[in-house]
């Protein structure tokens, strides 16, 4: 787990089967220091993150199996939760 900055939303006219009617959002995980810590992402959301929110990250492929439903979505990172 990591955390990261939502800091856009991402659209797709042509997606995998398993990622239809699923939300992406694009986040800069965020390092120990506060800086960014590696390129952006994109990320599968269920929770309904705006930019801006601070949230963990997961790259469990399970967490994504459970979400879509589906046992070979090609998604990695997942949003697992919202930071106050």
């Amino acid at each position: 787990m990591q955390t990261a900055n939502v800091i856009g939303n991402a659209r797709a006219t042509t997606k995998h089967s398993s990622l239809v009617g699923q939300r992406l959002v694009i986040a800069q995980p965020v390092g120990v220091e506060g800086g960014p810590d590696g390129p952006p992402l994109l990320i599968l959301d269920s929770l309904g993150c705006r930019v801006g929110d601070q949230v963990m990250i997961t790259s469990d492929g399970s967490a994504v199996d459970d979400i879509t439903g589906v046992d070979n979505c090609p998604a990695r990172w997942s949003v697992c939760g919202l930071i106050d």
